[in-house]
């Protein structure tokens, strides 16, 4: 069952058992520095956008409406009174920006505040009782299109179904009452608690957001976290202790020592082990940060290279009166390798020939900005590793190399366009189409390609901007297959203005501004905006179109076409995918792991469609045993992992049963990978002389 609290995304912390809580949250109010911001990033919004969209009524409308479902998706919260009174004033957020005074969206996100304890309030009140599973009755999981509850008493008639939904999934994975009450008072506590935990910060960051993707889905505003986090997504590295951590039951928990890093070198630090107090320097305070929110404690933490923290720890086998210790730690550089291109070599065996299929998996499309601009020789980029890896590959003498670009949201341009090269070498990449039309045309200027062996490229839904502008060139140019999903549809380029720099303030103040300055098309003239990259060869995906994907935006750019650039085709492997797909289509008929996949793909497809639950024990039981059948029916419960419903959400199991789901998903079989590499596979066989001669396309 898909449950989604209406709360804000970027919150994980989790207030400490202890503190008190007040009849009411805090009333937050925005910041002078927060207007000035607003007001100057309206400024370039206005003006400079690649599609420019004017601040007044009518975008005012908009920006409250995605203001308003940002902080109550489902519906759950709000009341009809509510929304009728915010709409009155939403055309005055034009007027409210440009007179640099927010109190309208800070007076709607008060009222949210509110409601959440409220319904959180009467969500714990219902746990005293007892609820009747033998009635016929429905709760709904999808109910963004639904009216928001009229009185009171339809939204605790809304909420009661709610929490009987909660309940019964949790009785459904073999808790008992005191369990479940235990379980769903400490979940709803939790999530009152974090009512009283937010700040003007994101408030202001909620606003903005509404603001920004109502001129178009992919410009963004970044303040002082969410900037920070987009540095380090591109650089792969931070300053820090080498330490994942997780917010577990009001402590900031040790999730994950990263190989190398301070933390797992010191042999100080285990799994497990809570921070309860951090400390700057040799000798500086301990500030006691239990129940603090976790993107604190990570800002606290992290720090100049080469200076110390200290940290109190509570170690993982202590009780909650246990024992501390005090460690030290000097912050180093961390690189964040689990988020960079890796390679594995697979052997697909084809009746008595076995075949090397070099797998090089790319998370990002990541580079070191300020590295190469200062001229570092040896700066970070997602092209440079995977030229790196091709080498060992060649080393590994593979037959044919899969690129596996799933979820793979993007990131440099510049990235896509280098790693194009290692397979096309010199030659023309993508189109860039500005706000005033002129067009630019990306290219790279390799002398050679790094691979010119067979190519396959694996993509699904969440192959995104740099990702479909490299599947998109390998697919033009003829060089390589493409297989998977329909890709996600992004062909729009931003680029990011330091709101400081322009205002000249010499300590950060207003934070960046992700702009939409471009749109990029496909060298042979179309765009893969809105439509995406259409694989050659097709497979299943579990991702919702309808939810998913740049069609699903209702202010997304329409689908365009331009001149072709010239550029030199590989040759057409129109005939050869013919084959291709001959093969897969045998292949998958008699693979069990793949079909039992297609069943599973339209069974959520399914559920999607339903939108409902039933409150009816016997009926769940029935959908559960029916479910039951068909998985011993598969033997797939001999594969190790086990696909039963506990009822419990993040952080509510043990951290090392958390780490065992987990561990367990990682090591399942990849039947996608293991189709596509066999694809691969096929290509070393057949595609020998199906290359033609080059030829020039275009004008």
């Amino acid at each position: 069952m898909r449950v989604k609290y209406a709360l804000l995304g970027m919150f994980l912390a989790f207030a400490s058992s202890a503190y008190a809580l007040e009849s009411s949250p805090p009333v937050l109010a925005p910041s002078k520095q927060q207007a000035q911001a607003a007001q100057l990033s309206a400024q370039f919004l206005s003006q400079f956008a690649y599609r420019p969209v004017p601040l007044d009524d009518a975008l005012s409308a908009k920006v409250m409406n995605r203001f308003i479902e940002a902080l109550d998706p489902d519906r759950m919260l709000f009341l009809q009174t509510d929304i009728d009174r915010f709409m009155s004033d939403s055309t005055k957020i034009d007027d409210a920006i440009q007179g640099e005074d927010l109190q309208i969206p800070f007076s709607v996100f008060n009222v949210y505040e509110k409601r959440v304890v409220e319904r959180m309030d009467y969500a714990r009140n219902l746990l005293k009782q007892n609820f009747d599973f033998g009635v016929q009755e429905n709760f709904s999981v999808l109910r963004d299109k639904e009216p928001w509850p009229q009185s009171e008493a339809e939204s605790n008639e809304l909420w009661r179904k709610r929490v009987k939904a909660d309940w019964l999934r949790l009785k459904l994975g073999g808790k008992n009452n005191a369990a479940i009450r235990d379980t769903l008072d400490r979940r709803y506590q939790n999530t009152l608690r974090r009512a009283y935990k937010y700040k003007s910060d994101d408030v202001f960051q909620s606003f903005m957001d509404a603001y920004t993707t109502s001129i178009d889905p992919h410009t963004d505003y970044f303040g002082a976290t969410a900037s920070d986090a987009f540095d380090i997504a591109m650089k792969l590295s931070l300053v820090g202790i080498g330490a994942v951590l997780q917010e577990r039951d009001d402590y900031t928990t040790i999730r994950e020592l990263v190989p190398g890093g301070p933390a797992q070198l010191s042999g100080k630090l285990a799994v497990g082990d809570r921070i309860t107090g951090v400390g700057q320097g040799e000798d500086g305070p301990v500030k006691e940060v239990l129940g603090t929110r976790l993107d604190e404690v990570v800002q606290m933490i992290r720090g100049e290279k080469g200076s110390v923290v200290r940290l109190d720890i509570l170690p993982a086998d202590a009780g909650a009166e246990g024992s501390h210790r005090t460690i030290s730690l000097v912050r180093d550089k961390i690189s964040l390798e689990k988020q960079a291109a890796r390679k594995a070599v697979l052997s697909v065996k084809d009746g008595d020939v076995t075949r090397k299929i070099g797998v090089i998996t790319l998370p990002a499309f990541y580079e070191d900005f300020e590295a190469r601009q200062k001229g570092d020789k040896d700066y970070r980029s997602a092209s440079r590793d995977v030229a790196k890896l091709l080498g060992e590959l060649k080393q590994d003498k593979v037959d044919s190399v899969l690129i596996d670009l799933r979820n793979n949201g993007g990131g440099s341009l510049a990235e896509a366009v280098d790693l194009t090269g290692l397979f096309v070498g010199k030659g023309p990449v993508v189109q860039q189409r500005r706000a005033d039309g002129k067009i630019k045309v990306e290219s790279d200027d390799l002398a050679a390609p790094a691979w010119t062996g067979q190519l396959g490229v694996l993509i699904n839904r969440g192959s995104a901007s740099a990702s479909e502008i490299f599947a998109a060139a390998i697919q033009d140019y003829g060089r390589g297959v493409v297989i998977g999903e329909p890709s996600f549809g992004k062909g729009t380029v931003q680029t990011v203005l330091n709101l400081d720099q322009i205002a000249h303030n010499s300590k950060p103040k207003f934070g960046e501004l992700k702009l939409t300055v471009a749109q990029f098309f496909r060298v042979n003239g179309g765009t893969t905006q809105l439509r995406g990259v259409t694989p050659d060869i097709s497979l299943p995906g579990l991702s919702d179109p309808k939810s998913f994907g740049e069609a699903s935006y209702d202010n997304a750019l329409p689908w365009a076409q331009i001149k072709p650039a010239k550029y030199a085709p590989a040759g057409n492997l129109g005939s050869l995918i013919e084959k291709l797909q001959e093969r897969h289509d045998d292949r998958v008929k008699s693979d069990l792991d793949f079909q039992r996949f297609s069943e599973d793909v339209a069974e959520l497809k399914v559920q999607r469609e339903k939108g409902v639950v039933s409150l009816n024990e016997a009926e769940r039981r029935k959908e559960m045993s029916a479910r039951d059948d068909r998985l011993k029916a598969r033997k797939q419960i001999d594969d190790g992992l086990d696909r039963s419903d506990d009822g419990l959400e993040a952080n509510e199991r043990s951290l090392s049963a958390d780490i065992a789901i987990e561990n367990a998903r990682k090591n399942a079989k990849d039947v996608l990978l293991n189709e596509a590499a066999a694809i691969v596979a096929d290509m070393a066989e057949l595609q020998q002389g199906a290359l033609a001669p080059r030829k020039v396309s275009g004008k």
